[in-house]
């Protein structure tokens, strides 16, 4: 779908007609109407409109109320495709979602050590010019950027991608000349967290909270389905809160910062660091053949190893009290957890949710939600995709 046609889409009306369908499909004219608050007949004109660019569907009939049986009225989930990209240590994933995230194909990009500004857009635009190949049949209407590090997001600049170590990266004016589509860019932890709103059905809290914590650590806020960003645009670099200030220095400079305690490089140093000091654990043996990581780590807790599981307990309870930090200042109704190291699962999750006991100071707040994150190795791909589902839909609680 060329520019211009997305912009027709998600005007006011027809964003709020079309948000309306897809949270209470089947629906009826009148209700959308009723609901809505908008007169039946720009509802009739709407819903003809959209109807013909195929954007909805019509359904079965639905109860009467007296008179003849409303049509009902669907989201057309597979009418239209979104491409969502996420950049990733080693590898870029690009996949085809449909309205509803299903995902129907997906490639990759390896990402070489050492890569230039044009190598990079030059694999942003293989790995999409790959997938409309295989899918030339499909409509799309745009493209979806989770970038690592610190992104301009209405511009679409990558200002800094650390793992790169690349500077002002022009993604989104590149890929809309490229291919004629409207481009989304942000962050990947924070598009992560939109992904989490808009396909695990978190839409539904006012406010929540996804964190991602894997090589870094990074969090996406949500309120009323929408990213906040902050004035300054960092709102969500939990990695950075300071929970040791006599701690190990961090990248940023900080000392002590959340990420040089939980995140998966932490653990592995800490593990390097028992062991140095005599303790004994199954690594030591593994390590002659295996990397040392936060993946080994787990696998030894697998094991019932006692070092390992201390390891991880205490990276739960530094995460812990993150959240609670984070409790206090925000109080979001849910927490998502996500990334490399919430793969384990109890071992952290345990510590995490006790100490968000035993430190928040109401007996409401130690109720807050934490759960682990459903989406898999689709987490930042599918957030990528909700950023232009976003755009189109513009979901408001009421």
């Amino acid at each position: 779908m060329q520019r211009g046609s997305f912009q027709w889409m998600k005007s006011l009306n027809k964003s709020i007609i079309l948000n309306k369908i897809r949270t209470s499909e089947p629906i009826s004219r009148a209700q959308i109407a009723k609901e809505t608050k908008l007169t039946p007949p720009t509802v009739g004109t709407i819903v003809k409109e959209l109807l013909e660019q195929q954007l909805i569907l019509e359904s079965k009939l639905g109860e009467s109320q007296g008179g003849r049986k409303p049509t009902m009225l669907v989201l057309n989930t597979s009418g239209f495709h979104i491409i969502g990209i996420d950049v990733g240590l080693s590898h870029i994933q690009f996949v085809i979602s449909d309205l509803s995230g299903k995902v129907i194909d997906e490639t990759e990009e390896v990402l070489a050590e050492e890569v230039t500004k044009e190598d990079f857009l030059a694999l942003l635009t293989n790995g999409v010019n790959r997938l409309k190949e295989r899918h030339d049949s499909l409509q799309f209407i745009g493209i979806g950027v989770a970038m690592h590090g610190v992104v301009e997001s209405e511009s679409g600049v990558s200002i800094f991608a650390p793992n790169l170590r690349l500077r002002n990266i022009p993604i989104k004016s590149h890929l809309e000349e490229v291919f004629r589509m409207d481009v989304k860019v942000e962050n990947d932890a924070k598009a992560f967290a939109l992904g989490e709103a808009w396909f695990q059905g978190q839409i539904n809290h006012r406010s929540m909270v996804a964190v991602n914590i894997g090589r870094g650590i990074g969090a996406g806020i949500v309120i009323d389905g929408k990213l906040y960003n902050g004035e300054h645009g960092i709102a969500g670099e939990i990695g950075h809160m300071t929970i040791d200030i006599n701690g190990k220095k961090c990248s940023c400079g900080n000392h002590g910062c959340l990420q040089t305690l939980a995140s998966g490089p932490a653990i592995a140093e800490r593990a390097k660091e028992l062991l140095e000091k005599g303790g004994e654990s199954i690594i030591a043996e593994w390590i002659n053949e295996q990397e040392l990581s936060a993946e080994l780590v787990h696998k030894a807790a697998l094991q019932n190893d006692q070092l390992a599981i201390k390891i991880l307990h205490d990276t739960g309870v530094y995460i812990g009290i993150a959240l609670t930090n984070l409790v206090h200042v925000w109080d979001p109704s849910i927490i998502i957890i996500g990334g490399g190291v919430s793969k384990a699962g109890d071992y952290i999750m345990t510590s995490i949710k006790e100490t968000l006991v035993e430190r928040t100071i109401t007996e409401k707040a130690k109720t807050t939600l934490i759960t682990i994150s459903q989406l898999g190795s689709y987490g930042s791909s599918l957030g990528s995709v909700a950023l232009i589902l976003s755009e189109l839909f513009e979901p408001t609680l009421l």
